[in-house]
C-alpha cells in the first residue's frame, strides 16, 4: 500500500510541477527556466542561480515560489513518512486518489489556451494596477523588444571617450536610438547634463537604446573595455 502511494504521490508532485510551469511561463519566464526554477524551488536546491534573480525580482513570481518552497517541504515530510511505515491509519488510498486526480485536472485545465490567454491578461493587469516600477526586474522594464540593449560601459586611459564629453565624440546624438542614463563616479551617480560633463578615467557611462546603434557608435570602448578585462589578472600579485 506504502508503494501504490509513493507511486500516486509522485505523480502529483510531477503535476504540481507541471502546473507551476505553466504559471511561471504565463508571467513572462522562458519554458527551460521556469522548470529548472520550478524543481529548485520544490527541492530547495540548486536556486542560488543568477536566474534566481528572475523570479525574487517579480512580484507575482515570489508569491508562486512561496507556495512551491513549502509544498516542496510538506512533500518531503510525507514521503519520508510514507518510507518509514509512519503513515496514519485513516489515511486512505481513495483519498490520495481523489487528491491525484484533481492535481491533473488543474493541470488540463491549464493546458487550455483559453484559460493560459486569461491568466496571462489577469497577471498583466495586476502588474499595471498594483506593482511599483522599482519592484520589477531591469529585463522586464528596460529589455522589452528585441533589439533594445543596456550597456555599463567603464572608461578607461585609451577610451576614446575619456576627458571628453558625449557631445565632442557623437554629433548630433538627440536624433539617434540611444540615451545617456547617468554616469556612475566612484559613489557618485552623475544625471545632470550628463552631454555636457567631461567623461573621466574610471567613470562608469550606462547607455540605454538600439544594440545595434550603441554597439556601432562606441565600438571602440567597448573594445577596449573588453580587452581590458579580458586581460586583468585574476589574482592581484603581492607586492
Amino acid at each position: 500500500m506504502n508503494l501504490l502511494f509513493l507511486l500516486v504521490y509522485f505523480i502529483i508532485i510531477t503535476a504540481v510541477i507541471e502546473i507551476f510551469v505553466v504559471l511561471f511561463r504565463l508571467t513572462g519566464l522562458k519554458l527551460e527556466v521556469s522548470r529548472f526554477q520550478v524543481i529548485s524551488l520544490m527541492t530547495g536546491t540548486g536556486f542560488t542561480t543568477g536566474e534566481s534573480e528572475l523570479i525574487l525580482g517579480h512580484p507575482i513570481r515570489r508569491k508562486l515560489a512561496t507556495f512551491l518552497i513549502l509544498f516542496g517541504a510538506f512533500s518531503l515530510a510525507v514521503i519520508i513518512s510514507s518510507i518509514s511505515n509512519f503513515l496514519s491509519d485513516d489515511l486512505r488510498i481513495h483519498d490520495i486518489l481523489y487528491l491525484a486526480a484533481s492535481v491533473l485536472l488543474i493541470f488540463a485545465v491549464l493546458k487550455l489556451t483559453v484559460i493560459q490567454n486569461l491568466l496571462s491578461k489577469l497577471f498583466n493587469r495586476k502588474m499595471e494596477h498594483t506593482i511599483e516600477l522599482g519592484d520589477l526586474p531591469i529585463r522586464d522594464v528596460f529589455l522589452t523588444e528585441k533589439e533594445d540593449y543596456l550597456l555599463n560601459l567603464h572608461i578607461y586611459k585609451d577610451s576614446s571617450l575619456a576627458c571628453k564629453t558625449i557631445n565632442q565624440v557623437i554629433n548630433n546624438h538627440n536624433q539617434l536610438e540611444f540615451i545617456a542614463l547617468f554616469i556612475k563616479r566612484g559613489e557618485m551617480k552623475i544625471r545632470r547634463n550628463i552631454y555636457n560633463i567631461k567623461i573621466r578615467e574610471g567613470d562608469q557611462l550606462f547607455l540605454f537604446g538600439e544594440k545595434e546603434v550603441i554597439t556601432t557608435l562606441f565600438k571602440d570602448d567597448i573594445h577596449i573595455m573588453e580587452e581590458t578585462i579580458r586581460n586583468q589578472p585574476l589574482i592581484k600579485p603581492l607586492s
